[in-house]
């Protein structure tokens, strides 16, 4: 009998892997336990029916018990018990094996080798320890943005696990199959980030070829090759490599770059400027500076700063007392003495 039992271990063993196992253990148990009741039950009685027993089964071996059939003799109560216990060994099979596969699952999507499931997301390409975190943490600031992370197979797990808007992809980010991964096809956004500019060119053809008319972004260390991103997609914001924040900026709001690029240049449509506030200047609030400037110059006033330090976008009715600073974006510098006009 020991023999019998050791090799029938053995065969579970090696040939009844995975989801066989506990299907298997439920499957012996189900037959030799509905004989057995056959057995030893009283001819004709309800239990051993086909269409009754199954359900004695499942609710017996779930430990559950209603009651509603139950076997009547001795011997049939010494096979239910052997059904509870059945049940109980089948069950646990069952759950470890579930477990396992979840977290195979999850160890799979950890390393980033699982095909993804996301649309009007923003795809971030290329992995710069604490740089990309900084990036991340801008991207879902707001909680709007679910960010797919591709990087190369050197990073060999998701960087940020704990970041539940954050999903992650690896491998050769050059290639179909993880635009494929990272649904790219169906992004909003995608910011490229690579190791060099020659890098960043190789990876927005790829962008391209599987999602033309995405929003795309791409920091370069070199703005002149600007025209060759360019020439790959027309439509390609580019931003330099040493102003992460402007990548985030130009992710969440499409465009801004142009804003930036144009507040930035002398040959722009407009400039920023500062000007301090004379002494009897008849415009006492944030709000009343603003439209001031805007009806007479033209000009949208951005910031103050006064005792309490600059204040961006302050509220309208913020005091702006003699001697505070504004900035504002205007066609051209205001004269400071037209202010007391």
């Amino acid at each position: 009998m020991y023999f019998l039992i050791q090799r029938l271990s053995r065969f579970a063993r090696l040939r009844l892997h995975g989801w066989r196992l506990p299907l298997s253990v439920a499957a012996l148990v189900f037959v030799t336990s509905w004989l057995a009741m056959a057995l030893v039950e009283p001819p004709g009685s309800e239990i051993v029916r086909p269409d009754t027993y199954w359900w004695y089964f499942v609710i017996t071996s779930a430990t559950v018990g209603y009651g509603d059939v139950f076997p009547v003799s001795t011997g049939g109560r010494i096979v239910g018990s052997l059904v509870v216990v059945g049940g109980i060994v089948t069950l646990t099979l069952l759950f470890t094996q579930l477990a396992d596969a979840l977290q195979s699952v999850r160890g799979r999507r950890t390393r980033g080798v699982v095909a993804l499931d996301l649309s009007e997301h923003v795809v971030l390409i290329g992995y710069w320890p604490g740089r990309t975190q900084r990036i991340i943490a801008e991207l879902t600031a707001e909680g709007r943005n679910q960010v797919v992370l591709c990087a190369w197979d050197d990073v060999a797990e998701n960087p940020v696990p704990d970041e539940p808007a954050v999903h992650y992809v690896r491998g050769d980010l050059t290639r179909e199959d993880v635009m494929v991964r990272a649904c790219v096809d169906r992004a909003r956004t995608v910011v490229i980030d690579g190791r060099d500019d020659n890098e960043t060119l190789a990876i927005a053809v790829a962008v391209d070829h599987a999602h033309p008319a995405v929003h795309l972004v791409a920091a370069v260390r070199d703005l002149g090759r600007q025209e060759s991103l360019r020439y790959v997609n027309p439509g390609v914001q580019v931003v330099q490599w040493h102003m992460p924040f402007l990548l985030t900026e130009e992710a969440t709001d499409p465009g801004i770059t142009q804003v930036y690029n144009d507040l930035m240049s002398s040959s722009g449509h407009g400039n920023t400027y500062s000007v301090r506030v004379p002494a009897g200047f008849g415009h006492a609030t944030f709000g009343e500076c603003q439209t001031f400037f805007g009806r007479t110059f033209g000009a949208t006033v951005l910031a103050l700063r006064g005792e309490a330090g600059l204040r961006v976008s302050p509220p309208w009715d913020e005091p702006v007392p003699a001697g505070s600073t504004l900035y504002y974006v205007a066609a051209g510098r205001i004269d400071g003495a037209r202010l007391g006009a």
